[in-house]
């Protein structure tokens, strides 16, 4: 099972400015559903802050501690998992490795 980026992802990770320290790592969390399966719009003060997104970052892991997930894997995280950052107008999440789950 390999991991498969499209040149807009790709491009988007090569373009990151931060560089987590030791065993955090940043995620871009996944987009929260706007409209249910019926055609129901979701309004903002009803939708779920989202639990899974992509890796664009991860930092160098240290001895004891060695990084398990790579860059563009999708992750499940906690709910109030993470500190959420604004990097050029992208909303963000950094977070310690033990903060992730599951590599989905």
């Amino acid at each position: 099972m390999g991991i498969h980026l499209s040149i807009k992802q790709m491009k988007y990770i090569r373009s990151m400015k931060i560089k987590p320290l030791g065993t955090r790592v940043v995620i871009k969390p996944d987009s929260a559903e706007t409209v249910t399966a019926s055609g129901i719009i979701i309004p903002d003060s009803a939708k779920e802050k989202q639990q899974t997104g992509k890796v664009v970052a991860v930092g160098d892991g240290t001895v004891d501690d060695p990084m398990h997930c790579k860059v563009g894997n999708t992750v499940l995280f906690g709910k109030f998992a993470g500190t959420e950052i604004t990097i050029d107008s992208d909303e963000l999440l950094i977070m310690g490795q033990s903060d992730i789950l599951a590599i989905l």
